[in-house]
Protein backbone atom coordinates (compact mmCIF):
# COMPACT_ATOMS: atom_id res chain seq x y z
CA UNK A 1 0.00 0.00 0.00
CA UNK A 2 1.47 3.37 -0.81
CA UNK A 3 1.99 6.05 1.43
CA UNK A 4 0.69 9.38 2.41
CA UNK A 5 3.28 12.10 2.22
CA UNK A 6 2.42 15.13 4.18
CA UNK A 7 5.04 17.92 4.57
CA UNK A 8 5.21 20.12 7.49
CA UNK A 9 7.61 23.34 6.75
CA UNK A 10 6.53 26.19 7.79
CA UNK A 11 3.25 25.99 6.77
CA UNK A 12 0.13 26.55 9.35
CA UNK A 13 0.37 24.35 11.83
CA UNK A 14 -3.98 23.91 11.92
CA UNK A 15 -3.77 23.51 7.90
CA UNK A 16 -1.08 20.19 9.00
CA UNK A 17 -3.42 18.71 10.90
CA UNK A 18 -6.69 19.09 9.27
CA UNK A 19 -4.50 17.39 6.18
CA UNK A 20 -3.89 15.10 8.64
CA UNK A 21 -6.85 14.01 9.43
CA UNK A 22 -8.31 13.58 6.24
CA UNK A 23 -4.95 11.52 5.36
CA UNK A 24 -6.27 9.01 8.11
CA UNK A 25 -9.77 8.64 6.71
CA UNK A 26 -7.86 6.85 3.76
CA UNK A 27 -6.52 3.69 5.48
CA UNK A 28 -2.93 4.48 3.94
CA UNK A 29 0.35 4.74 6.10
CA UNK A 30 0.97 8.41 6.77
CA UNK A 31 4.42 10.11 6.11
CA UNK A 32 5.30 13.51 7.91
CA UNK A 33 8.84 15.09 6.26
CA UNK A 34 10.27 18.25 7.17
CA UNK A 35 8.81 18.27 10.89
CA UNK A 36 11.24 21.30 11.31
CA UNK A 37 10.45 20.34 15.51
CA UNK A 38 6.85 21.99 15.02
CA UNK A 39 4.69 22.04 18.19
CA UNK A 40 1.26 20.91 18.20
CA UNK A 41 1.52 17.87 15.63
CA UNK A 42 -0.56 15.54 14.92
CA UNK A 43 -3.25 16.15 17.91
CA UNK A 44 -6.18 14.52 18.36
CA UNK A 45 -5.61 11.62 15.85
CA UNK A 46 -8.50 9.19 15.41
CA UNK A 47 -8.32 5.27 15.57
CA UNK A 48 -6.47 3.24 13.35
CA UNK A 49 -4.16 5.48 11.74
CA UNK A 50 -0.37 4.57 11.11
CA UNK A 51 1.69 7.66 11.09
CA UNK A 52 5.45 8.22 11.07
CA UNK A 53 7.18 11.23 11.88
CA UNK A 54 10.43 11.75 10.28
CA UNK A 55 13.20 13.34 12.45
CA UNK A 56 11.89 15.52 15.80
CA UNK A 57 8.78 17.04 16.78
CA UNK A 58 8.43 19.50 18.91
CA UNK A 59 5.80 20.07 22.44
CA UNK A 60 2.26 18.36 22.78
CA UNK A 61 2.77 15.89 19.37
CA UNK A 62 0.59 12.67 19.73
CA UNK A 63 -1.17 14.45 22.52
CA UNK A 64 -5.49 13.26 22.83
CA UNK A 65 -4.83 10.50 20.41
CA UNK A 66 -7.73 8.34 20.49
CA UNK A 67 -5.74 5.48 18.79
CA UNK A 68 -3.48 5.87 16.04
CA UNK A 69 0.09 4.46 15.91
CA UNK A 70 2.73 7.12 15.83
CA UNK A 71 6.02 6.46 15.66
CA UNK A 72 8.48 9.86 15.89
CA UNK A 73 12.35 9.22 14.71
CA UNK A 74 14.08 11.01 16.80
CA UNK A 75 13.48 13.42 19.66
CA UNK A 76 9.80 14.68 20.84
CA UNK A 77 9.24 18.04 23.32
CA UNK A 78 7.00 18.45 25.62
CA UNK A 79 4.47 16.38 26.81
CA UNK A 80 4.05 13.90 24.33
CA UNK A 81 0.97 12.03 24.08
CA UNK A 82 -0.39 14.40 26.09
CA UNK A 83 -4.29 13.25 27.88
CA UNK A 84 -3.83 10.37 25.46
CA UNK A 85 -6.40 7.89 25.18
CA UNK A 86 -5.74 4.45 23.13
CA UNK A 87 -3.34 4.03 20.91
CA UNK A 88 0.77 3.21 20.20
CA UNK A 89 3.19 6.20 20.70
CA UNK A 90 6.71 5.45 20.20
CA UNK A 91 9.51 8.02 20.13
CA UNK A 92 12.85 6.86 18.87
CA UNK A 93 14.91 9.24 21.00
CA UNK A 94 14.26 11.60 23.85
CA UNK A 95 11.22 12.60 24.87
CA UNK A 96 11.00 16.29 26.88
CA UNK A 97 9.14 17.09 29.95
CA UNK A 98 5.88 15.77 31.22
CA UNK A 99 5.78 12.94 28.45
CA UNK A 100 2.28 11.36 28.81
CA UNK A 101 0.80 13.85 31.27
CA UNK A 102 -2.47 13.05 32.31
CA UNK A 103 -3.14 10.50 29.85
CA UNK A 104 -5.65 7.93 30.46
CA UNK A 105 -5.12 5.02 28.36
CA UNK A 106 -2.49 3.51 25.45
CA UNK A 107 1.23 2.96 25.40
CA UNK A 108 4.03 5.28 25.13
CA UNK A 109 7.47 4.10 24.63
CA UNK A 110 10.79 6.24 24.73
CA UNK A 111 13.71 4.46 23.44
CA UNK A 112 16.14 7.07 24.64
CA UNK A 113 15.77 8.91 28.22
CA UNK A 114 12.54 10.91 29.02
CA UNK A 115 12.48 14.16 30.75
CA UNK A 116 10.62 15.39 34.22
CA UNK A 117 7.66 14.71 35.24
CA UNK A 118 7.28 11.73 33.28
CA UNK A 119 3.42 10.47 33.56
CA UNK A 120 2.49 13.50 35.90
CA UNK A 121 -1.47 13.18 36.40
CA UNK A 122 -2.10 10.09 34.31
CA UNK A 123 -4.53 8.31 34.81
CA UNK A 124 -3.78 4.96 33.19
CA UNK A 125 -2.39 3.46 30.15
CA UNK A 126 1.56 2.53 30.52
CA UNK A 127 4.61 4.54 29.73
CA UNK A 128 8.12 2.70 29.04
CA UNK A 129 11.06 4.81 28.86
CA UNK A 130 14.34 2.85 27.94
CA UNK A 131 16.47 5.03 29.60
CA UNK A 132 16.02 7.54 32.65
CA UNK A 133 13.01 9.28 33.38
CA UNK A 134 13.74 12.50 35.05
CA UNK A 135 13.01 14.66 38.76
CA UNK A 136 10.00 14.03 40.18
CA UNK A 137 8.37 11.65 37.09
CA UNK A 138 5.04 9.79 38.33
CA UNK A 139 4.35 12.95 40.31
CA UNK A 140 0.61 12.62 41.52
CA UNK A 141 0.05 9.71 39.10
CA UNK A 142 -3.73 8.55 39.94
CA UNK A 143 -3.14 5.20 37.95
CA UNK A 144 -1.18 3.75 35.02
CA UNK A 145 2.63 2.30 34.88
CA UNK A 146 5.61 4.11 34.37
CA UNK A 147 8.56 1.52 33.49
CA UNK A 148 11.99 2.86 33.30
CA UNK A 149 14.83 0.35 32.81
CA UNK A 150 17.67 2.56 33.07
CA UNK A 151 16.71 4.59 36.06
CA UNK A 152 15.18 7.64 37.71
CA UNK A 153 16.08 11.20 38.86
CA UNK A 154 15.32 12.69 42.08
CA UNK A 155 11.80 12.91 43.69
CA UNK A 156 11.26 9.64 41.94
CA UNK A 157 7.09 8.74 42.52
CA UNK A 158 6.38 12.11 44.57
CA UNK A 159 2.57 12.15 46.10
CA UNK A 160 1.57 9.24 43.93
CA UNK A 161 -1.86 8.13 43.91
CA UNK A 162 -2.87 4.83 42.63
CA UNK A 163 -0.65 5.22 39.80
CA UNK A 164 2.61 2.98 40.24
CA UNK A 165 6.90 3.19 38.91
CA UNK A 166 8.71 0.58 38.22
CA UNK A 167 12.48 1.12 37.88
CA UNK A 168 14.89 -1.06 36.72
CA UNK A 169 18.21 0.68 37.50
CA UNK A 170 19.46 3.76 40.18
CA UNK A 171 17.29 5.98 41.83
CA UNK A 172 18.61 9.08 42.54
CA UNK A 173 16.29 10.07 45.51
CA UNK A 174 12.83 9.00 46.67
CA UNK A 175 9.63 11.84 46.69
CA UNK A 176 6.94 12.49 48.98
CA UNK A 177 5.08 9.47 50.65
CA UNK A 178 6.48 6.75 48.72
CA UNK A 179 6.65 3.38 49.49
CA UNK A 180 9.36 0.70 47.89
CA UNK A 181 7.68 -2.48 47.61
CA UNK A 182 8.96 -6.15 46.42
CA UNK A 183 6.66 -7.05 43.43
CA UNK A 184 4.92 -10.70 43.22
CA UNK A 185 5.85 -12.74 40.29
CA UNK A 186 2.50 -12.02 39.35
CA UNK A 187 3.17 -8.11 39.18
CA UNK A 188 6.35 -8.51 37.01
CA UNK A 189 4.87 -10.85 34.73
CA UNK A 190 2.20 -8.04 34.28
CA UNK A 191 5.19 -6.08 33.06
CA UNK A 192 7.10 -8.52 30.91
CA UNK A 193 3.40 -9.13 29.05
CA UNK A 194 3.72 -4.80 28.48
CA UNK A 195 7.27 -4.78 27.39
CA UNK A 196 7.16 -8.41 25.48
CA UNK A 197 5.45 -6.96 22.34
CA UNK A 198 8.81 -4.01 22.66
CA UNK A 199 11.49 -6.86 22.74
CA UNK A 200 12.00 -5.57 26.12
CA UNK A 201 11.96 -8.43 28.31
CA UNK A 202 14.68 -9.26 30.71
CA UNK A 203 14.64 -11.76 33.59
CA UNK A 204 17.75 -10.05 35.09
CA UNK A 205 16.10 -7.02 35.92
CA UNK A 206 16.21 -6.15 39.80
CA UNK A 207 12.57 -4.08 39.79
CA UNK A 208 12.20 -1.85 42.25
CA UNK A 209 7.94 -1.24 42.46
CA UNK A 210 7.04 2.17 43.77
CA UNK A 211 3.51 3.11 45.34
CA UNK A 212 1.49 5.89 47.14
CA UNK A 213 2.59 5.51 51.03
CA UNK A 214 -1.21 6.76 51.59
CA UNK A 215 0.14 9.55 53.81
CA UNK A 216 -0.94 12.38 51.54
CA UNK A 217 -4.52 10.96 50.52
CA UNK A 218 -6.59 12.33 53.32
CA UNK A 219 -5.51 15.63 54.99
CA UNK A 220 -5.10 15.63 58.59
CA UNK A 221 -4.11 19.34 60.22
CA UNK A 222 -1.74 17.96 62.91
CA UNK A 223 0.38 16.28 60.32
CA UNK A 224 0.35 19.69 57.83
CA UNK A 225 4.07 19.43 57.41
CA UNK A 226 4.10 16.38 55.34
CA UNK A 227 1.55 18.79 53.03
CA UNK A 228 4.46 21.46 53.10
CA UNK A 229 6.85 18.93 51.78
CA UNK A 230 5.51 18.49 48.59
Amino acid sequence: MSEIVIEVGKRHIREINEELQEACKTGKPIRVVDTLSRHNLGVGLPDGADITFEGSVGYYCGGLNTGSRLTIERNSGWATGEGMAKGHIEVGGRAGMSCGAAMIGGTIHVKGDAGPRCGVAMKGGNIVVEGTIGYQSGFMAHAGKIIALGGAGESCADALWEGEVWVAGPIESLGVDVNVIEPTAEEVAEVDAILEPLGLVDSSRDWRKMVSGQRLWYFEARDASAWLMI
